[in-house]
């Protein structure tokens, strides 16, 4: 099973919020950094008041084909782990603390081959580890601290024939300071965006919102805690759920109007394209020198010609009957 038909959707979700125009790293909502679905350590969480998330809950519904022994689950965890960058100093002048930012290394965890009926004897559990990492391209010597967490599976039978899969992620990442660690502590040790990709072979799931009425009950039933899912890929495939730290509908798409990331839920292309090119010179340099998707968004909209503008102005499409 591949994941491939979903990635670009993930990727979306996955940088949703990352960082906002106008893409500057002096911008406040850019220096503090909030992210959909961020898990911070358990340790951390439980002594905010009010108290922080540190876990996900998705329940949904699989069915199985003729043989239910057959039937396997991969699962994929992904999230954003934010690092704090210093701007650099000069030979003759100290970095200033005031123009940190954060910036971001994907995470995944994968667990595939999870079988159903394991999944029905009795709950799984798995202790996820992930060592520190570089930033990419070279922007940071220092790696990134270590992540922990406790990934829990489970399936029950409903009387309607399906399996009610349970998936709950937890962060237990220590934090060296206790419950008395701080938000700029607990940040780097958080999941940020975090989501759960599912797919399954020898069966296949059942839509949260568009059910038969065979399953209603048992997805009236089911309980989501920081992730909504919904059905992904190529429809009518049912191989694919995607839970979401934000609310979609089944089968979400990338507008191909869309010429990349503008990391705002209303993607507002044209109107956002129009904002970066009447940044000032200066501006433009600072997005240069900060954040390389920042960078990235300057250098598309400086290249972005007539016909695509007027891609992005609009288009009329059928709502079906």
């Amino acid at each position: 099973m591949s994941f491939d038909a979903v990635e670009k959707i993930a990727a979306a979700i996955l940088y949703e919020g990352y960082i906002l125009y106008p893409y500057r790293k002096t911008a406040i909502k850019n220096r503090q950094r909030w992210n959909f679905g961020t898990l911070y350590p358990r340790v951390y969480a439980e002594a905010q008041r009010p108290q922080e998330p540190f876990r996900l809950v998705a329940e949904f519904l699989a069915v199985h084909g003729h043989d239910a022994t057959s039937a396997t689950i991969d699962l994929n965890i992904s999230f954003l782990q934010l690092v704090r960058q210093q701007e650099p100093s000069s030979s003759n002048q100290l970095s200033d603390p005031s123009l940190a930012w954060d910036e971001a290394v994907e995470r995944t965890s994968k667990h595939p081959g999870l079988k159903l009926t394991d999944l029905i004897a009795g709950p799984l559990e798995f202790a996820v580890h992930l060592e520190g990492t570089p930033l990419p391209e070279g922007r940071s010597s220092a790696a990134s601290p270590a992540l922990d967490a406790l990934l829990r599976v489970s399936a029950n039978l409903p009387d309607d024939g399906s399996s009610k899969l349970r998936i709950e992620v937890e962060n237990v990442t220590p934090l060296p300071s206790g419950a008395d660690g701080r938000r700029d502590e607990a940040l780097p040790r958080s999941f940020a965006s975090a989501h759960v990709m599912a797919q399954i072979t020898g069966g296949e799931f059942i839509s949260l919102l568009d059910p038969t009425s065979l399953f209603s009950e048992s997805v009236a039933a089911c309980s989501n805690i920081g992730v909504f899912p919904v059905l992904a890929g190529d429809e009518p495939d049912r191989s694919t759920m995607f839970c979401s730290p934000i609310i979609l509908y089944d089968y979400p798409k990338i507008a191909p109007e869309s010429e990349g990331d503008f990391f705002d839920g209303t993607e507002m292309d044209e109107m956002l394209t129009l904002r970066v090119l009447t940044l000032t010179d200066d501006e433009k340099e600072e997005m240069r020198s900060g954040d390389p998707r920042a960078r990235g968004i300057l250098e598309r909209t400086e290249a972005v010609t007539g016909e695509a503008m007027l891609k992005a102005h609009g288009v009329v499409r059928s709502l079906g009957n």
